[in-house]
């Protein structure tokens, strides 16, 4: 049976699938033609990450697809539910990559506190005739230990985050619709650990208490952080953003950097993908990346093993 890897998978991936028995087909079809291509080579499994959307149409003029397989957390760019009222089983790797994004976020964090982001664009440019006069404008920096982190969002990745948090002597705030409590086991050397528990508040006192947020929700409807929202943070707030572009509205975040409100900002998800805003790309306050959350060797392994594995369990009596 055929794999088609449509937005790539790791080495150890392809080498577990292909034990178990199956072709995996590694070109990258572009979006237009994945239909076609499905059925010109009878694929029964696709994989996807998050440039590819697998929407009805393809559904529908797919009938030998069996499983869907969408390599990390979110799966807003597949029509899960109809897929599955057709008899089609999709899948994903939500732990996979949990502790990349959360090291991404604290990237960010130690980005926006010390403006490495700014001091790397403008070292090259002046270090060698103003490095005095950039050292007095980055020397204002903050330490995180001792400030507080509000989590939007306490799934695997917002409990990631929260551990990393507390093993830097963060104070941590969380807010989820969803979870109301959850304990964070921070381990040590030599077995030891602490356990944590951490209950979760309302958006409201997260917004009033926060020295800096985090965002871990699925593509939604609407903005999480809006105007409104940011009127009622603290003063000189940092806000990281490593879950999905248009949670923030980024016209008001842009206001709200220039007016002072927020600190900084460190975006790694942004409205418009792939092509963001020019005035978001260019802003001197926030730090960016291109959407590179889970993008470790280590995520990417963990992630093409565990797809592997759902894969080969589901098919192992169709083969």
């Amino acid at each position: 049976m055929k794999v088609l890897a449509n937005d790539g998978i790791s080495k150890s991936g392809i080498k577990a699938l292909e034990k178990g028995g199956f072709e995996v087909i590694t070109t990258k079809v572009a979006q237009e033609q994945v239909a076609n291509f499905i059925n010109a080579h009878e694929i029964r499994v696709i994989l996807v990450r998050s440039a590819t959307k697998v929407r009805k149409d393809i559904i529908d003029a797919c009938p030998s697809l069996k499983i869907i397989g969408r390599g990390g957390v979110g799966m807003d760019n597949i029509d899960v539910a109809y897929a599955r009222e057709k008899g089609i089983h999709v899948i994903n790797t939500p732990a996979s990559s949990s502790e990349s994004v959360a090291e991404l976020v604290f990237a960010h964090l130690f980005s926006g506190v010390r403006f490495l982001h700014d001091a790397n664009r403008n070292m090259p440019l002046e270090g060698d005739t103003n490095f005095d006069g950039l050292k007095k404008a980055y020397a204002n920096g903050i330490e995180l230990r001792g400030k507080t982190l509000g989590i939007i969002g306490f799934g695997r990745i917002g409990q990631a985050v929260a551990k990393m948090a507390l093993g830097l002597g963060m104070k941590v705030i969380a807010s989820d619709k969803y979870v109301g409590e959850a304990v964070i086991r921070v381990d040590f050397y030599n077995g030891q650990f602490i356990n944590v528990d951490i209950q979760t508040e309302p958006m409201e006192d997260l917004f009033k208490h926060a020295d800096f947020i985090t965002l871990h929700v699925p593509a939604q409807e609407g903005y999480v952080i809006g105007r409104d929202e940011l009127k009622g943070m603290k003063d000189n707030v940092g806000i990281i953003n490593a879950a999905r572009g248009g949670v923030i509205d980024e016209v008001a975040l842009l206001e709200a950097l220039d007016e002072g409100k927020v600190l900084f900002a460190g975006l790694d998800v942004f409205e418009n993908e792939p092509t963001p805003e020019i005035k978001i790309l260019m802003h001197p306050k926030i730090s960016l990346t291109p959407h590179i959350g889970a993008a470790t060797e280590e995520a990417q392994d963990r992630i093409g093993t565990e797809l592997a594995e759902q894969i080969i369990s589901l098919l192992k009596t169709e083969k």
